[in-house]
């Protein structure tokens, strides 16, 4: 769903653009929270770049139309909601600069619909329904994909909401939220399916690494006398937190093979806004994208002719960047969070 320059006016680009950057701002703040263990900060970056890798396996999902990943409610999941926004933020920001996906000039349009809206939306559902569900694995993981589902037709008509406001072309609102929400219910489907193996898998190993998952243990109850009781957990020290090495490792490794390698079987038919807008002639005033010189436009390596050793070259590249640029930003941003020890200065007499 990337949007792509000259789709919405330079006015509502400008106005998206306040948006994201205030959005990315309170998230900025919330996520020094949620990063608050040193385990966390490298995690959110592998996050960002697994997601980067998981964009680049389209899906079919109707005759002549694909899909693919948003991520907003797997980030939010297995990071919070602060630092999910801003680990779709790296990845909208890597795939605009580098690869000329997704306009520059819409990149808070793009921030805000596929970002800020779906981490939000998917959160809030997520948390309302592990609050009724049982305490278990499986409604965590249920939960996960009932969010993801139903962000993505929110996001779709959050575009259409702003397509409403600052659309360049003149197109009946109506049809064009009719095939938005109708095509991305598709698209739904396979992010949720994408999330909850994702977060299962997850939550089947490590499930302390799981932000959402966080509290949900149920306590251990006993019967007396035809009643449940809880039993008191005994008194232990606290453990040594574990090490995420393999963890990461693993993750690295599976986003490296999915971007270098699985990404050259994705679907090449047009994803659901080209196909919409294809359609329905919003794309009339496309522009050509500022970055559209770049050495890997269209995740290509320029002057490599071999196109599945090209691809793959890129999509390694793209998860590179993206781990290391998101891991610096989410350091920084724990660094930011972690209190200081007050210096103490000492004077000599002379």
């Amino acid at each position: 769903m990337h949007v792509p320059d000259g789709f919405i006016n330079a006015p509502v680009s400008a106005v998206a653009g306040v948006v994201a950057a205030g959005a990315v701002a309170v998230s900025l703040r919330g996520a020094r929270r949620e990063l608050g263990g040193e385990r966390t900060a490298p995690l959110a970056g592998l996050v960002a770049a697994f997601i980067f890798a998981v964009q680049m396996l389209n899906f079919p999902v109707a005759a002549g139309t694909s899909g693919h990943l948003l991520g907003g409610a797997l980030a939010a999941i297995l990071v919070g909601p602060f630092t999910g926004v801003l680990c779709i933020a790296v990845v909208l920001l890597m795939q605009g600069i580098l690869f000329a996906d997704g306009g520059l000039t819409a990149l808070g349009v793009n921030i805000t619909v596929m970002g800020v809206v779906t981490t939000l939306v998917a959160y809030a559902l997520f948390r309302g329904l592990t609050g009724v569900l049982p305490r278990t694995r499986r409604s965590t993981t249920a939960a996960a994909f009932v969010a993801a589902l139903v962000s993505v037709p929110a996001a779709a008509a959050a575009f259409t909401l702003i397509y409403a406001v600052g659309g360049t072309t003149d197109v009946p609102l109506g049809k064009v939220l009719t095939a938005m929400v109708g095509v991305h219910v598709l698209i739904g489907i396979g992010e949720a399916a994408i999330t909850a193996l994702t977060v299962g898998a997850v939550l089947a190993v490590r499930p302390d690494l799981v932000h959402g998952a966080r509290g949900l243990a149920a306590p251990l109850k006993l019967r007396v006398h035809g009643e449940l009781v809880d039993v008191p957990a005994p008194a232990a020290a606290p453990a040594a937190p574990r090490s995420t090495r393999k963890v990461w490792a693993t993750g690295l490794a599976a986003a490296l093979l999915l971007a270098g390698f699985v990404s050259f079987y994705a679907s090449a038919s047009p994803d659901g806004l080209e196909k919409v807008a294809a359609d329905k002639g919003i794309d009339e005033k496309t522009q050509e994208h500022g970055a559209a010189d770049s050495p890997l436009a269209d995740y290509g390596v320029k002057d490599v002719d071999d196109a599945r050793l090209s691809g793959g070259l890129a999509g390694v590249i793209g998860v590179g960047a993206t781990v290391v640029v998101g891991s610096g930003v989410f350091w920084a941003v724990r660094r930011r969070s972690t209190p200081q020890a007050p210096v103490t200065r000492t004077t000599e007499s002379v």
